[in-house]
């Protein structure tokens, strides 16, 4: 496959993340009222995702090792396309999770596989290259997704906004079926083993160039979540915000997504991966400090209400560009030969950390903006001490 096709794949497979999720936001106020459901329901149909997204990857990792992966691949698009007609027919709010669920864990094999490829294809810096290149695509996608969502929750209803997934489902897996070609030089017949599974999870769970990066990734993912699962409430109920105006300002946000992976590529090149994780380090560690402090100063109504929301999140967004794809692909540098198994564990991680605090902010939102900024502040404070302490111990990847 040519260097293009690659990135083209990578960043429709990474993509299935913001489709997921953005797509779905404008309609979270619609669906509610529509379904008559909890504040607690809703954030279910983001933490049952999560927590389906990270668990099913713990059993498609060890499956792309000894099958490889365009089967897993086909198979996990395949399941997606069905489970998100689901969510689009669903007439109750419990069938509306439980397809939700069926979608996060189709979703695990799509991203779990995404994140292996690049260690099937390039050595470790490379990799944070083309990783980087795959989130850009991401972040093309996630530009037109929230505007989307808005403008089929207002000309249709919130059904049209998630039948948008299904749409994507099957122009990924045509591509997927017709041009993408097997990158698993040599599976492993004995991948599917207990002891052999045992084995590699011991192995990469105990490394520290894992858990450093791995830490770095969950840390970054999980603030981002929080801004996702709390801000279409805050912004749209709390602060009056339109549904195509929340659109624009998310897809806003991606474009400043694509400006920091451009900006990781060309910092990677210039200083390497230790050095451009501490400085962006700090830009994290700032857009969390305003984003509290704007919050519980009480900048809570009118249109500098907003601006208390977007500002930080902008700061935010731009080194999320540098912590994701340096993130990834250094969680799966240091094993070529168990790169399904690694991508699965920190998937895991990263999902099975997401979940309780989707739950949380299920409970604690209180229609302001407080809740979202206290947590936001705590995972953005994870993120730059380990920027700046473990990266810069464990960051240099060795491979196994």
């Amino acid at each position: 496959m040519s260097p293009l096709l690659v990135v083209g794949v990578l960043g429709l497979l990474l993509g299935i993340q913001p489709i997921t999720t953005d797509v779905y936001l404008p309609a979270l106020p619609a669906l509610q009222q529509d379904l008559g459901a909890s504040m607690s329901q809703v954030q279910m149909t983001f933490a049952a995702l999560l927590l389906a997204f990270g668990t099913s990857q713990l059993v498609w990792g060890p499956l792309s090792d000894r099958y490889g992966r365009r089967p897993i691949l086909l198979w996990g698009m395949g399941a997606y396309v069905l489970a998100s007609i689901a969510c689009v027919l669903a007439p109750t709010m419990p069938l509306l999770i439980a397809a939700r669920v069926a979608q996060g864990a189709a979703m695990g094999a799509v991203v779990m596989c995404a994140r292996a490829i690049v260690r099937d294809l390039y050595p470790p810096l490379e990799g944070a290259r083309m990783m980087s290149k795959g989130l850009s695509g991401l972040g093309v996608i996630a530009v037109v997704c929230a505007p989307l969502g808005g403008l089929m929750v207002e000309l249709l209803n919130w059904r049209a906004a998630l039948a948008v997934l299904v749409v994507f489902g099957l122009g990924t897996w045509a591509l997927l079926a017709l041009r993408f070609q097997e990158t698993l030089a040599a599976p492993n017949p004995q991948a599917l083993a207990p002891g052999t599974l045992w084995r590699s999870w011991k192995a990469i769970a105990r490394h520290p160039t894992f858990l450093t990066y791995s830490l770095l990734s969950t840390a970054s993912y999980v603030a981002l979540y929080v801004f996702l699962a709390t801000s279409s409430f805050v912004l749209i109920q709390a602060l009056g915000m339109s549904k195509l105006g929340y659109g624009a300002v998310m897809a806003g946000q991606s474009v400043l997504y694509i400006l920091g992976t451009i900006g990781c590529r060309r910092l990677l090149v210039r200083w390497g991966i230790q050095r451009t994780v501490f400085y962006a380090g700090f830009v994290t560690f700032s857009a969390g400090l305003l984003m509290a402090a704007l919050a519980w100063l009480g900048w809570g109504q009118p249109w500098y209400g907003v601006w208390a929301v977007i500002l930080p999140q902008a700061l935010f967004i731009v080194a999320h560009g540098v912590h994701q794809p340096v993130g990834q692909s250094g969680t799966v540098a240091p094993f070529p030969r168990m790169a399904g198994a690694a991508s699965a564990l920190n998937g895991f991680v990263m999902m099975a950390t997401a979940f309780p605090v989707g739950l949380w902010l299920g409970q604690a939102m209180d229609g302001t903006a407080r809740p979202m900024a206290l947590v936001y502040l705590l995972w953005c404070t994870v993120i730059a001490v380990t920027a700046w302490t473990l990266v810069q111990r464990h960051g240099d990847p060795e491979p196994r």
